[in-house]
């Protein structure tokens, strides 16, 4: 998903015995699925927690603009280039109904960005890896953002409103995305066999760090617990994993090219497929900034954020101007 490790703050669920008839009564909305909304009573925790997983959440999505935006004038087709800006741009909307939703908790726009660049705020670890060809324009699409599918449409049943509303509109643009790159990876399979060895070498680098995406497994995802409470997850890191693994393996078959796990089989009992271990060495050493791109990611969204700051500024000359005039106005 694109939060990933958000700390709820919170050690280990209460009892409903242990908490304050406030919190009572805030749990038995969630428990009988009634949205939150952001001017309504809510823990402290509940708060913070949404904070940091909506926040993480839209900075994943603006920084995930750029290993794509990287092969915008390097698309091999007009067509493909025309497809490609407008994915772009529907992640940047994205970033901005987020922070949008974040806001309504409190937390100014500035402050987060603020966050994000000084390396106090996560975005998603799928971001800090290279896209070294077209195919992988392709599998970010078909893994990446199919993923991201796996796990937001559960979130369009959140307990707190505005990120749930969010939610339905940006999974409607996600399966544009997730189609365009699915289209990408079946032109490249049918094509040459050198193509189709750039569909494979994509699969090959993507597939691993698609399934870190999910974050930890339940056994170390020590805040999960508390988040299912309060329904900001709906299911677990474990079950969207599988349900990921189950439904892309086919879909790789289709294409004609292989998964990159030895490990991988269908288990009838299970009625799932088994699969290898993650490298969740690989995973950490990522979070904590060492990938192959974290610096580049973050130095490259500092740029874009300084260089468009005149742009910031004439907008609130311009409103500041229009307010005035409209003060005027009425005072005469």
């Amino acid at each position: 998903m694109y939060a990933q490790m958000v700390d709820t703050g919170v050690k280990a669920v209460r009892a409903v015995a242990e908490m304050s008839p406030e919190e009572q009564a805030f749990q038995a909305r969630i428990d009988a699925d009634i949205k939150i909304e952001p001017k309504e009573w809510m823990p402290d925790a509940y708060r913070r927690t949404l904070v940091r997983q909506i926040s993480q959440h839209a900075h994943s999505e603006i920084v995930g603009m750029l290993p794509e935006g990287n092969w915008i004038t390097r698309a091999p087709t007009l067509k493909r280039k025309a497809i490609l800006m407008a994915k772009v741009q529907d992640e940047g909307g994205h970033g901005l109904y987020l922070y949008s939703a974040a806001e309504t908790l409190g937390v100014s726009r500035d402050q987060m960005v603020a966050d994000l660049h000084a390396g106090r705020a996560k975005y998603s670890s799928i971001f800090n890896y290279p896209t070294l060809t077209w195919a992988d324009i392709g599998a970010i699409g078909w893994l990446v953002d199919g993923a991201a599918i796996m796990n937001q449409i559960p979130l369009c049943r959140c307990s707190f409103g505005p990120y749930a509303r969010a939610m339905v509109r940006i999974c409607k643009e996600e399966s544009f995305h997730q189609r365009q790159g699915y289209d990408i990876m079946l032109s490249l399979a049918r094509g040459t066999g050198e193509q189709k060895a750039m569909a494979q070498d994509a699969l090959n680098r993507w597939w691993w760090p698609s399934l870190m995406m999910f974050g930890p497994s339940d056994a170390e995802s020590v805040h999960s617990a508390q988040s299912a409470a309060w329904k900001i997850k709906i299911l677990s890191n474990d079950e969207l994993r599988q349900r990921f693994v189950d439904q892309t393996v086919p879909q790789a078959d289709y294409l004609g090219i292989t998964m990159p796990d030895p490990d991988l089989k269908w288990n009838a009992e299970r009625n799932h497929f088994d699969f290898g271990a993650i490298d969740w060495a690989e995973f950490q050493n990522v979070i904590k900034g060492n990938g192959p791109c974290n610096r580049d990611r973050l130095r490259t969204r500092v740029k874009a954020w300084e260089d468009g700051g005149w742009v910031r500024d004439a907008a609130m000359a311009h409103a500041e101007k229009q307010a005035a005039r409209a003060a005027a106005k009425a005072a005469a």
